[in-house]
């Protein structure tokens, strides 16, 4: 509570002789928490609350200012040592409330199409030496939280020699993959709860953790997210269409549309591992339960994708060791 009484002592010095009500907005999966206040005039501005002893907000700042091709959030005050930042109030309703609320398939087929239109948007501005490099260190890092949280705290197990020589196997099959791939900015947790439905080009949350790297990342966020599933069908035809409108856009996308299908479904392995980690990671290290229902929904995409490749096959064979849900694969195979 004294850090809102803090904020409102902020903004009153930014907003003075100005009445306004402080209202919980939302919460990240870090330390952060924002907060809408409400003038008597109407107007709304979106407050970010992040302890300075916790996190820097000078991340968010240098991302803003590169990503403005996009329809990210004005920023109208910060202070970095305090930790608190106003920013423009892009509405409500996030892509996934919209979604959720609508489940006809053209409704959410063009609202995709939207965000991809975006997503093509910041990668055509992209320029190498702006943001830190999404490199092997990084994506083996990443990777590592699978066997560290989940294997070893969700499952409180260890992995066997036998399950270790898998999982080398299978990484060492699967970053060559990745690694190859052009360099974009990429966003980094470009999903539909980060998405902001407007009366223009939709509203671009939660980037500063951007960085340069494989050009399918951001794709493999948006189709295949942590809280709404769509069917392989689907996924596939708003992949061609991302491809499509690349080419057309001048992106290093591979001429070869199959080509560019496994490096989509090897960059997702790699996501979905991480993911499943990390949500197991926030509950078991942070307390915080609300991601942790969604972890088995990345274990069918790990298992229907490292099914149908036979460079990932150890990492099939490794989920199934460890998880033995009696699931039956079917899909597209390559």
């Amino acid at each position: 509570m004294k850090r809102q009484e803090n904020l409102k002592n902020w903004l009153s010095i930014h907003y003075p002789d100005q009445n306004f009500e402080l209202n919980f907005a939302a919460a990240d999966a870090d330390f952060r928490r924002y907060f809408r206040a409400t003038f008597d005039n109407g107007q709304t501005i979106i407050c970010m609350d992040a302890p300075p002893e916790k996190m820097s907000i000078a991340p968010y700042i240098k991302v803003q200012k590169l990503f403005q091709m996009v329809n990210v959030p004005s920023i109208l005050a910060y202070d970095e040592h305090l930790g608190f930042m106003a920013l423009e109030d892009l509405g409500q309703i996030t892509y996934l409330t919209a979604l959720e609320h609508d489940s006809r398939p053209e409704v959410h087929k063009m609202l995709l199409l939207d965000a991809i239109d975006q997503l093509i948007e910041l990668q055509k501005a992209s320029l190498p030496n702006q943001l830190p490099e999404y490199d092997q260190a990084l994506l083996e890092k990443e990777l590592h939280l699978f066997p560290d949280w989940f294997v070893a705290k969700e499952l409180n197990d260890t992995l066997t020699q036998t399950q270790s020589a898998l999982w080398e196997q299978g990484i060492n099959n699967l970053l060559p993959i990745i690694l190859q791939q052009p360099k974009v900015y990429v966003h980094r947790d470009f999903i539909v709860r980060n998405l902001m439905l407007t009366q223009g080009k939709p509203g671009v949350l939660d980037f500063q953790d951007a960085v340069y790297g494989p050009i399918t990342y951001d794709l493999v966020s948006l189709l295949k997210d942590a809280f709404i599933e769509w069917e392989e069908e689907f996924v596939l035809d708003l992949v061609v269409r991302y491809w499509e409108k690349a080419r057309a856009a001048g992106l290093p996308v591979p001429a070869d549309i199959d080509i560019f299908y496994k490096e989509f479904e090897f960059m997702g392995v790699q996501r979905h591992l991480k993911v499943a980690g990390i949500f197991a990671r926030l509950f078991h290290r942070d307390g915080k339960d609300k991601y942790r229902a969604e972890i088995p929904r990345f274990l069918r995409y790990l298992k229907k994708t490292t099914f149908r490749y036979h460079e990932l096959a150890p990492i099939y064979q490794l989920l199934n060791s460890l998880i033995d849900d009696g699931s039956h694969q079917t899909g597209y195979t390559f």
